[in-house]
C-alpha cells in the first residue's frame, strides 16, 4: 500500500470509530440514562439494567468494541508521523494502546458481570442477606472496573496519548496549528473528569460534573478532525 492510501485509511479508521462510537453511547443515554445513572443506589442500577433485558447487554458490548478502528487509526499513525522523528511518538502510542485496552475491560463489566449480579438482585426469591452481599460486589466491581480502569486510567492514558500526539502533530505540515491546540483543549476538559473520580474516594471533593461529558466530546471531534486532514488532499484541508 502506497503512503498516501495508508495515510488516507488511517484517517478513514479515526472518522469511522468516533462516528461508530456515538452509536451505542445514544442508545445507552436513551435506554439506560447513562451515564447518570453510574451514580445512583445500587438496587436502581441493577434493577433498571435488568429491565433493559439482552438488548442492554448487547449495546454494552457494542460500546465496548465500535471504538476499534480508532486503535488502528492510533497504531497506523505512528507510521504517519514516522517522518516527523519525535522521541514521544512511541510513548504516545503505547499509551494510547493501553488505555484503549483497560477502557474495553471496564466496559465488558456490564457484558459478563453485570447482568449476573442483577438477575440474582432482581429475583424474587432472593433474601435480604444475599442482596446486600451482591451489592457490594457490584459496588467493588463498579468501583475498580469501572472507576479505576475505564475511567481513571483509560481516560487518563487516552488524555496523555492525545496531548503527546498534539505536541507532535503542532509542528507537522500535515496539519494546521489549530488541530494541536483543538487536541490540548480537550485533553485540559477532560482531565478535568477526573475531579468526579476522586470524588467517589474523597466526600466532598469538588468537582466538575460538565466535565467529562464536553471531554469526550471534544475528544471524538478532535478523532475527526485528525482523520480529516488525513483522508482529504492537502489543498482541500482546513487552513
Amino acid at each position: 500500500m502506497s503512503e498516501t492510501n495508508f495515510r488516507k485509511l488511517t484517517g478513514v479508521f479515526f472518522i469511522l470509530g468516533a462516528a461508530l462510537v456515538n452509536i451505542p453511547f445514544t442508545l445507552l443515554i436513551m435506554n439506560f440514562d447513562y451515564p447518570d445513572i453510574l451514580r445512583q443506589p445500587t438496587a436502581e442500577i441493577l434493577a433498571r439494567f435488568q429491565a433493559g433485558g439482552d438488548a442492554l447487554i448487547y449495546t454494552w458490548l457494542a460500546f465496548a468494541w465500535v471504538g476499534l478502528p480508532m486503535l488502528l487509526g492510533a497504531i497506523m499513525l505512528k507510521r504517519v508521523l514516522a517522518s516527523e522523528h519525535s522521541p514521544l511518538l512511541e510513548t504516545a502510542t503505547t499509551l494510547g494502546v493501553i488505555g484503549f485496552i483497560v477502557q474495553v475491560i471496564g466496559l465488558l463489566r456490564w457484558v459478563f458481570v453485570i447482568p449476573v449480579l442483577a438477575r440474582l438482585f432482581t429475583d424474587p426469591t432472593t433474601d435480604s442477606v444475599t442482596k446486600a452481599s451482591i451489592s457490594a460486589v457490584f459496588v467493588a466491581v463498579h468501583q475498580y472496573g469501572g472507576v479505576v480502569l475505564g475511567e481513571h486510567l483509560g481516560q487518563f492514558l487516552t488524555i496523555l496519548w492525545m496531548s503527546m500526539i498534539s505536541g507532535i502533530i503542532y509542528n507537522s505540515k500535515m496539519f494546521s496549528k489549530w488541530v494541536a491546540w483543538l487536541g490540548w483543549f480537550a485533553s485540559a476538559v477532560y482531565l478535568l473528569a477526573q475531579t468526579e473520580l476522586l470524588a467517589t474516594a474523597i466526600p466532598n471533593f469538588q468537582t466538575m460534573d460538565w466535565a467529562g461529558l464536553y471531554g469526550s466530546l471534544l475528544w471524538l471531534v478532535w478523532m475527526i478532525v485528525v482523520g480529516v486532514y488525513l483522508v482529504k488532499p492537502k489543498a482541500s484541508r482546513f487552513q
